[in-house]
């Protein structure tokens, strides 16, 4: 005979204490016990355990990626890993991240455009910043739409030569940041730095 829900208490921080035949079993989180459907006279039978072990799983999931999200924006990719090495299933993976997206706060067109303008504020050129938002799992579309968004390449590196000169020096550092050798050239008005710097 399964174990009866005797007793739900609220605790704090949105939890729930639940007693089955009459002893605490668990605190639980309140949407663990919701989703569930237990109630008090309810059997806690293996559909219903079932049941709260995947709503406890869910929980879990979106917390690692809430936790996640609370100290900066994330890819859909990189909460997958993160989730992924959290391990949490493929399955409720997929869900939280269903779940944070529909919420509107997990958003890849919104983080790449976010992180390209971070990295071209920073001197960074198109190429470095393609390759970061690759690295974090954003298709090539988004990561064109988000490049596309961004003040012209030519620009910014001509900004950063007005700001440091046009030498040797700002050269590699355009070249270091992923700026295209066309954009340096055209920055630094043609002229041949190295061989002036030698």
């Amino acid at each position: 005979m399964a174990p009866r829900v005797t007793a739900l208490v609220g605790e704090p921080r949105d939890r729930v204490r639940v007693e089955l035949d009459g002893a605490i079993w668990r605190v639980l989180p309140t949407a663990a016990v919701a989703g569930a459907r237990l109630a008090v006279g309810a059997e806690l039978d293996r559909p219903r355990a079932r049941t709260l072990r995947r709503e406890l799983r869910r929980i879990e999931a979106l917390s690692v990626a809430t936790a996640a999200l609370k100290r900066r924006d994330h890819s859909t990719a990189e909460l997958e890993a993160r989730l992924e090495r959290g391990g949490i299933s493929a399955a409720e993976r997929g869900d939280a991240l269903e779940t944070l997206e529909r919420a509107g706060y997990v958003d890849d067109a919104r983080f790449a455009v976010a992180r390209a303008a971070a990295l071209a504020s920073r001197a960074y050129g198109d190429e470095a910043i393609r390759f970061d938002l690759e690295q974090r799992g954003l298709d090539a579309e988004i990561v064109a739409a988000a490049l596309e968004v961004l003040e012209p390449e030519a620009v910014r590196a001509r900004r950063l030569v007005a700001r440091q000169g046009a030498s040797a020096t700002t050269a590699r550092r355009l070249a270091t940041t992923g700026f295209s050798a066309e954009t340096i050239e055209t920055a630094l008005g043609g002229a041949d730095v190295f061989a002036a710097d030698g």
